[in-house]
């Protein structure tokens, strides 16, 4: 069963003649009947935390699109908020969270082993998602990476470089590395659990991976990398992981094989000729149109996802946007990149 799923497919090597589709926020704000489900939940967390429309809202684009993958409706943000972290949404700016600054700022938060008690509607969300999706639908989890998960625990916010978690790890390295260690830990038992509720594959989203240069990219990117999908791994064997350090840049060469990741996404600051020669001669990729073409749409659109899907065509290739898809975005055209990839 597993192995007809296109996306496993891809996944384990296997270069399709036409490429398995989904899309990062594919669930999101640029659907109607999203922004309704939102309405009902009340807020931004409370979807989170209900399992029931947070099910509903990750089928929403399967039923409307026919993406080969659900993706779990949640945030990279639930699992600080899960280590004790105070963690609320201003409309139309984002999440905020209680920061740490130091030691004591530290040692507030909770151990792993109470994570579970904040995540299970998370894990029932996956468990409903499971058996309601399409049996040739693919159920993707995911987690955040503990570099970018740091950089919203240190500064309370998103920050345009990242300036203080930089701040913080050049001149209390002892404090950021305890970030850093309980956010990897904290992050295997989150996603084993989504596993173990249902997800056939989970993805780490590294949103922020491209602040990071030289030892510092090897240190907080690629190491937390290696360590959680190696313990993965140790758990569930077949599961296959994504990783998307966005915006590494020449960096995306060679991170499959440094961290053991079974396919690298591809954000769209790389040309899908570059990376094919460079990035899926070692496995799967995954990417990389741009957001913004889901915005305009029209013959450029058309174009680029011939171009991406020409370009990575001779290997393992998921297709998907080098980026969320913005609330923006035009429903219309998220359709006509499907049919392009598709040859409809």
């Amino acid at each position: 069963m597993t192995q007809t799923k296109k996306i496993l497919r891809a996944l384990a090597g296997e270069t399709l003649d036409t490429p398995p589709i989904w899309m990062m926020r594919q669930a999101g704000r640029y659907l109607p009947e999203y922004r309704a489900t939102r309405g009902e939940a009340g807020d931004f967390l409370s979807l989170c935390y209900n399992s029931e429309l947070a099910a509903e809202v990750t089928l929403q684009p399967i039923r409307r699109y026919g993406f080969d993958a659900a993706i779990l409706f949640a945030d990279i943000l639930l699992l600080p908020q899960a280590l004790g972290a105070d963690l609320w949404f201003v409309t139309g700016e984002g999440p905020r969270l209680s920061t740490i600054e130091n030691q004591a700022d530290f040692d507030k938060l909770k151990p792993v082993s109470e994570i579970h008690e904040t995540l299970n509607p998370v894990y029932e969300t996956v468990r409903i998602l499971s058996r309601e999706l399409p049996e040739e639908t693919t159920l993707i989890g995911f987690a955040g990476m503990p570099w970018t998960v740091a950089t919203y625990m240190v500064a309370g916010r998103g920050t345009p470089d990242q300036g203080p978690a930089h701040k913080l790890k050049d001149e209390n390295p002892e404090v950021f590395d305890q970030i850093i260690d309980i956010l990897t830990e904290g992050t295997v038992e989150y996603l084993s659990k989504q596993i173990e509720a249902g997800a056939e594959v989970v993805k780490l989203f590294d949103s922020w991976a491209g602040s990071l240069k030289g030892a510092d990219f090897d240190r907080y990117a690629v190491e937390p990398a290696k360590k959680i999908i190696a313990a993965l791994k140790a758990r569930h064997p077949d599961t296959p992981i994504i990783a998307f350090p966005r915006g590494a840049g020449d960096r995306y060469v060679g991170f499959a094989e440094a961290t053991g990741a079974d396919c690298v996404a591809l954000d769209d600051g790389v040309t899908p000729d570059w990376a094919a020669a460079n990035v899926q001669s070692s496995g799967c990729v995954q990417g990389n149109l741009k957001s913004s073409h889901m915005v305009t749409g029209g013959q450029d659109l058309v174009d680029e996802t011939r171009k991406i899907v020409e370009a990575f065509g001779k290997g393992p290739h998921i297709f998907n946007l080098g980026h969320g898809i913005t609330p923006d975005a035009d429903p219309e055209n998220v359709q006509l990149m499907i049919d392009t990839v598709r040859g409809n």
